[in-house]
């Protein structure tokens, strides 16, 4: 392992250092330390490309960023804000896969949404500041629970058991009126067998965009008993909400001159929303070889996103809905009004779209170990509740109301077992086998065969195999190799939008991966080759299907092939050195783009072959410095580089985000003050340079050659070699800081 003084890197983005193997036996009277997912989770010598992320390299930059943020020098991440100074809406991709390709647990509960299969990391405001350890594996990765994994997984675990009494509070200030404020507290270990644990959070910005302000609070509480055999444990954890929304972006033509602008000017156009998770962890370990993890959780979710809906012409500006037909009063099933003789079918309106959830279920996992064998029986049960309704709250004929003018609800069972076995051929040689059985029922209200609206139903079926092994070279290097397939679901909208002759098909993904490790005192390095194989990869291509709606489409082909490197060194006795490069080729063997002509109202068809995947930049690196200036004062300097990316599927030079490089700074200093156990003061310095970037865009198509669409009250559309182009836009900010104080008590 590493020497201590190389522990202060802000990331340790190398796979090869990892949770301890699972060990053959297991002490009777040992004190559980942490709530147990080592089912789910790669160990020493799992065949699986992943990075561990330890506490303290969590807390060096937890200064109120979310996630995304904090994982971005792990090797292949994008990550990327609506607010574009990572608080409020932010999102990741790992290896170009997006959040709803990414399975997330916590503590081995799913956390994905199950319709949207989605993450929304601002219903989690600060739940970093309550995690111990952070595993991140790339490709199909080990079973899990939820949804199969198209990218990447991560699992997230939360404190384990601090056997001393505590209290620490860190408070942050920043750039856009940024600050975080959180009080952490626990009882210690009472009478050797009880804990009690605590945090309280706000985080409040303004956003580097326009109008673009968060105001997010949470909490987490944990209860646990902890005895000679068997352990419980409870926890609560809650997040809430209120986030200016700056969705629709900001247009090309204004990216230089106006690169804050937000199109929402409405007071409260608003996302509103609470989640709060209940889970209890129990442990009952058998013998010295065999143990059995049970937990139940349950989540319930409800909140609303407000828009104002106008009239005038260029609220196509502000949204999208113009277009259909959303601000006319029979949308919403109300009368027209009679104003003076003349009858008004339109009128300037505010609504609010609501969805109030509830998941709940049941997972396990059975532990047993002997000398040579390591063999894990485990599962899921899982049940989805989703209510979705709207509601007219105001017109501006008819006053305040309290109109709803759709619901729908939908139940989503997800049952999966998986059995694990890692067997030692010799000293030097393991085997891998995983195995997992999905099995999926989806009840909503969609189209039947006949266009009409009714109650459907889909089951679905996914065997999704794993094999691998791993080879000891010498007590420093290591090899492995790993085929692993998955197999996923589309989501919500794919099944709502289209009718069952139209229905995409689920997506398979067939994934290997060959790696090599080596790791001393002073240096370590990785090398992976992978390679991900998609079969009717979902995908937007604007066809439009039997019930008028553009879902995603089967692509047949599609590929995912790179190599990512690592490595860390220990240059002097004061400075080191880690880093990541990842080099990869993301392609569609062919498909068919299907874009809007407004001349005709039909679809024009033009054929591509071998285009780059939306999203997905080629190369990815990251790199960091760090010098230990003294036993009190630590010095980073970080860059990461991400290259240029397409923001549609055509590999078009004009439609395509540039390559970009920033360079953060952090700076870490220890105070030494009576009666405080740790005080510490953190300066983080982003994008130093002040460099101007975009990341993520949005972007619709069409042709209209009859007319040209462009002018000043329309800035999101523009020309091209193709037709025309609404495109919205994501700048992050320029330089940017955050200044953190922390004690502990």
């Amino acid at each position: 392992m590493f020497n201590k003084k190389l522990s202060i890197t802000l990331l340790m983005a190398i796979p090869i250092i990892g949770l301890a193997q699972q060990q053959d036996t297991i002490p009777m009277n040992q004190i559980l330390e942490e709530v147990n997912v080592k089912s789910i989770i790669a160990g020493e010598k799992t065949p699986m490309t992943f990075t561990n992320i330890s506490e303290k390299e969590i807390e060096k930059t937890n200064l109120g960023q979310d996630l995304p943020y904090l994982i971005s020098l792990t090797p292949s991440v994008v990550s990327s804000s609506d607010a574009g100074a990572g608080i409020g809406y932010t999102y990741m991709t790992i290896r170009g896969t997006d959040a709803s390709r990414i399975n997330v647990t916590i503590n081995g509960i799913p956390l994905n949404d199950s319709e949207s299969q989605g993450v929304w990391w601002v219903n989690m405001p600060d739940f970093t500041s309550s995690v111990s350890n952070i595993q991140i594996q790339r490709g199909v990765g080990t079973s899990t629970n939820g949804g199969s994994a198209f990218g990447a997984t991560v699992n997230l675990q939360t404190d384990g058991l601090k056997k001393e009494k505590y209290f620490t509070t860190s408070n942050s200030v920043g750039s856009f009126n940024s600050v975080k404020n959180n009080v952490e507290f626990g009882t210690g270990l009472l009478k050797g067998k009880f804990t009690l644990d605590g945090r309280l959070s706000q985080i409040t910005s303004d956003g580097f965009i326009d109008r673009a302000s968060s105001d997010l609070k949470s909490a987490y509480f944990s209860a646990g008993y902890n005895g000679e055999s068997s352990t419980l444990k409870a926890i609560i954890f809650t997040g809430k909400e209120r986030t200016y929304q700056a969705w629709y972006g900001v247009p090309s033509k204004y990216s230089d001159s106006l690169p804050t602008f937000n199109p929402y000017n409405y007071e409260d156009e608003v996302d509103d929303y609470k989640q709060t998770h209940f889970q209890l962890h129990y442990k009952k370990q058998f013998s010295t070889k065999t143990y059995l993890n049970l937990a139940s959780h349950y989540t319930k979710g409800g909140g609303y996103y407000q828009q104002y809906i106008g009239t005038e012409h260029n609220s196509i500006l502000y949204n999208d809905d113009y277009i259909f037909g959303q601000n006319t009063l029979s949308y919403y099933g109300l009368e027209d009004v009679i104003i003076d003789g003349d009858t008004t079918s339109i009128s300037n309106l505010v609504r609010r779209k609501w969805l109030d959830n509830n998941f709940y279920g049941t997972t396990f996992s059975l532990n047993h170990s002997t000398s040579k064998l390591n063999l894990i029986l485990g599962g899921a049960a899982n049940n989805y509740i989703g209510r979705h309704y709207g509601k007219v709250i105001f017109t501006e004929i008819q006053g305040d109301l309290d109109h709803e003018y759709y619901r729908n609800e939908a139940l989503k069972k997800d049952l999966n077992l998986y059995v694990k076995a890692n067997y030692d051929l010799s000293n030097k040689l393991n085997v891998y086998l995983d195995l997992q059985a999905r099995f999926v029922d989806y009840t909503f209200e969609g189209f039947n065969s006949n266009g009409e609206v009714s109650d459907q139903a889909v089951n679905l079926k996914f065997f999704n195999p794993k094999y691998g092994l791993f080879y000891s070279l010498s007590d420093n290097s290591s090899f492995f190799v790993s085929f692993s397939e998955g197999k996923r679901e589309p989501n919500r909208n794919d099944y709502v939008e289209s009718s069952p002759n139209s229905r995409p098909k689920p997506e398979t993904l067939y994934d290997t991966e060959i790696g090599y490790k080596y790791n001393s005192n002073n240096m370590a390095f990785g090398i992976n080759l992978y390679n991900m194989d998609y079969k009717n990869q979902l995908v937007k291509t604007g066809e439009i299907n039997d019930v008028g709606s553009s879902v995603h489409s089967n692509i047949k082909d599609s590929y995912r092939k790179g190599i990512e490197l690592e490595a860390s060194v220990k240059i002097t006795s004061k400075l080191s050195w880690n880093g990541n490069l990842t080099f990869s080729k993301n392609k569609i063997v062919e498909h068919t783009e299907f874009i809007d002509n407004w001349d005709t109202g039909d679809k024009d068809e033009t054929s591509y072959q071998n285009t780059d995947i939306s999203f997905s930049p080629n190369q990815i690196a990251a790199s960091q410095f760090n010098y230990v200036v003294s036993d009190k004062l630590n010095a980073s300097i970080i860059t990461k580089h991400v290259g240029s990316q397409y923001i549609d599927n055509t590999q078009s030079s004009e439609r395509m985000l540039d390559a970009y490089t920033i360079n953060n700074l952090v700076f870490s200093y220890k105070l030494n003050l009576k009666k405080v156990k740790e005080a510490r003061i953190t300066l983080l310095v982003n994008n130093v340079l002040d460099h101007q970037y975009t990341n993520r865009a949005w972007i619709y198509r069409f042709v209209s050659e009859g007319s040209d669409p462009r002018g000043e009250s329309n800035p999101y559309t523009q020309a091209d070699s193709d037709g025309y182009n609404m495109t919205g836009n994501f700048p992050q900010a320029g330089r940017n800081y955050l200044l953190g104080l922390t004690l502990g008590f």
